[in-house]
C-alpha cells in the first residue's frame, strides 16, 4: 500500500464569517474510493499513527485531517455549516453541546460494549482517551528542591519565593481556550484552592497560553518555570524533553478529561465515519486498563457539562477569572 501525505497551513481571517484552522493534512492511499473528513483539536503529529492504522485495515478510504481549536470547531460546525464527517475534541462540554443541539447523529458501534458507561452519552459522543491535567516544571530550576505534589504545596512555594516565580508561570487563557475553560470550571467545582492559586498566579503576572504544546515548549527552554493544567498526555509524549521537564499529577486531585469523537449529522461519508469510529473505540478500549487512581476526578459526560456554557454563567465565571488574573 502506498500513502501520500500532504499538508498545508491555512488561516481564514479576511471574511466576516470565517473560522480559523491550524493545519490541514491529506492522508491519501493509492486506489482509495472514498474520503473521510475529520476536524480535531488533537495535534496532527499525535493523531497520524491512528489514521495510519485505520488505513491499513481500510485502504479504500482517504482521510482529510483538519486541526483547529475547540472554539473554532464549534464556529465551523454551528456558524459556518462546514462539511466534516467526524469532530474530535478535548473540550467535552462543547462536544456535549453539539450533540445536545442536534449536530451529532447516534451511532450503534459494534464495540460499544467495551466503552465504560461514563465514556458515552446518548450513543452520540464517545470517549476514547483519559487524559489528566498536570503541572509541568522545568527540571533544572527545581534541581535539589522539594517538588510540589499538591496545589497547596504549589501555593506555599509561590508565596515563599514570589520574586523567583514572577513572570515565570504559565496556564491557559480560558477566554479563548475551550479546554482551558473546561479545566478551570471543573477545578472551581472541585476545590476553592483553585481560586486561591488563580489569584496568586495573577499577582505573579502569569503568562497565558492557547495550548499545552506551547506551555510545554516554554517550560523546557526555561522561558517559564511552571505550567499549570497542562495535558499530561502531551507532556509525556515529548520523549525528547524528558530530561528537561518534570510532570506532576497532583496528589490532591487530578482533573481527567475524556477526549471524545462524534459523527456529525450531515456527514457525507457515513459508512467511512462508522468504520473509523469502530476502529477508534476498539483501539481505545479493547483490553486497555482503566486508570482508577484515588486522586483522579474524571469529568463525566452528560448535561452537567452544559452548566458553564450558559451565556450568563460563562460571563460570570470569566469576570471572576479575569479579576483574579489581571490585578
Amino acid at each position: 500500500m502506498r500513502y501520500f501525505i500532504t499538508a498545508c497551513l491555512i488561516l481564514w481571517t479576511s471574511m466576516a464569517h470565517t473560522y480559523e484552522i491550524e493545519a490541514q493534512t491529506e492522508f491519501s492511499v493509492e486506489g482509495a474510493t472514498s474520503t473521510l473528513s475529520i476536524i480535531s483539536t488533537t495535534d496532527t503529529a499525535v493523531f497520524a499513527p491512528v489514521i495510519a492504522n485505520f488505513q491499513v485495515a481500510n485502504p479504500q478510504i482517504n482521510v482529510t485531517y483538519t486541526a483547529a481549536s475547540s472554539s473554532q470547531i464549534n464556529t465551523a460546525i454551528v456558524e459556518e455549516n462546514a462539511q466534516f464527517d467526524i469532530a474530535i475534541s478535548s473540550a467535552m462540554d462543547l462536544q456535549t453541546k453539539l450533540a445536545n443541539d442536534g449536530y451529532a447523529q447516534a451511532f450503534d458501534s459494534g464495540f460499544i460494549a467495551l466503552v465504560p458507561d461514563w465514556g458515552t452519552w446518548r450513543n452520540s459522543i464517545f470517549a476514547f482517551s483519559q487524559e489528566p491535567a498536570t503541572i509541568v516544571l522545568n527540571r533544572a530550576a527545581f534541581e535539589g528542591q522539594k517538588i510540589p505534589q499538591t496545589r497547596a504545596e504549589l501555593i506555599t512555594l509561590l508565596r515563599s519565593q514570589p520574586e523567583k516565580y514572577e513572570g515565570r508561570i504559565g496556564t491557559y487563557d480560558v477566554r479563548t481556550s475551550g479546554l482551558g475553560y473546561l479545566f478551570a470550571t471543573q477545578d472551581s467545582r472541585t476545590s476553592e484552592t483553585f481560586w486561591r492559586l488563580t489569584e496568586l498566579m495573577g499577582q505573579l503576572k502569569v503568562k497565558l497560553y492557547c495550548c499545552s504544546s506551547d506551555m510545554i515548549e516554554d517550560v523546557s527552554t526555561g522561558e517559564i518555570t511552571i505550567a499549570y493544567n497542562v495535558l499530561g498526555s502531551y507532556a509525556a509524549a515529548r520523549d525528547d524533553l524528558a530530561e528537561k521537564i518534570i510532570i506532576i499529577e497532583p496528589q490532591d486531585y487530578a482533573t481527567v478529561m475524556l477526549r471524545t469523537a462524534l459523527i456529525l449529522k450531515d456527514s457525507k461519508a457515513q459508512r467511512a465515519a462508522g468504520l473509523f469510529m469502530d476502529h477508534l473505540l476498539s483501539e481505545a478500549w479493547n483490553d486497555q486498563p482503566i486508570n482508577q487512581g484515588q486522586n483522579l476526578r474524571r469529568i463525566p459526560l452528560g448535561p452537567g457539562l452544559l452548566v458553564f456554557l450558559d451565556r450568563l454563567k460563562r460571563q460570570q465565571f470569566l469576570q471572576e477569572w479575569s479579576s483574579a488574573i489581571f490585578q
